[in-house]
């Protein structure tokens, strides 16, 4: 693995404030505070602003998080974002995700064992990040699961978990220490 371009920051780097916000997710995580929040966190204005809209589609979302999961997974495995896979992994457990449901992420959409609604929507999170767009017959199979607010929650779901995977690869982000036994 190749160093950080772009190191996590430090109490000094990131402020009071969004230390703490890092320090609390990563003990939902389960990991110490996590290198992308440290990272993003250097610009302390625009770190905020995120953790507000991305607290919006994950974990305030309207999807169920099952599914929200589910997407952030194949995102994250289309674009080989490791960082995300994992990070996304830990949290989709306690969604219900299990262990044969991330292989089948992996599978794809085609996939045996996804309900209509949930190969609807991993098809539809297939076809943005192939095309960045949604055909005819992927928006019409994906309306008779989901409503019209639901796809544009969908497609804004997509865009977002592209985007982190953009960040987290190009700043070289890397992967999260567990944290240790006793909680520390």
């Amino acid at each position: 693995m190749t160093a950080p371009r772009a190191t996590p920051g430090g109490v000094r780097d990131v402020g009071v404030a969004n230390w703490l916000a890092c320090q609390v997710a990563g003990r939902v995580a389960g990991t110490g505070p996590p290198n992308l929040f440290l990272t993003l966190a250097r610009r302390r204005g625009l770190f905020r602003g995120w953790l507000w809209f991305a607290g919006r589609l994950m974990p305030g979302g309207t999807l169920p998080r099952r599914e929200t999961e589910l997407v952030i997974l194949r995102i994250a495995h289309l674009r080989d974002c490791r960082y995300e896979f994992d990070h996304h992994v830990r949290l989709a457990r306690r969604t219900g995700v299990r262990a044969r449901d991330v292989e089948r992420v992996e599978a794809g959409p085609s996939a045996e064992g996804w309900t209509p609604r949930e190969q609807a929507i991993l098809a539809a999170a297939d076809r943005l990040h192939d095309e960045r767009d949604l055909d005819d017959d992927t928006w019409t199979r994906l309306r008779t699961h989901l409503t019209e607010g639901e796809c544009v929650e969908l497609t804004v779901l997509v865009g977002h978990y592209e985007m982190l995977a953009t960040v987290i690869t190009a700043l070289r982000v890397q992967p999260d220490r567990p944290r240790r036994p006793g909680g520390r």
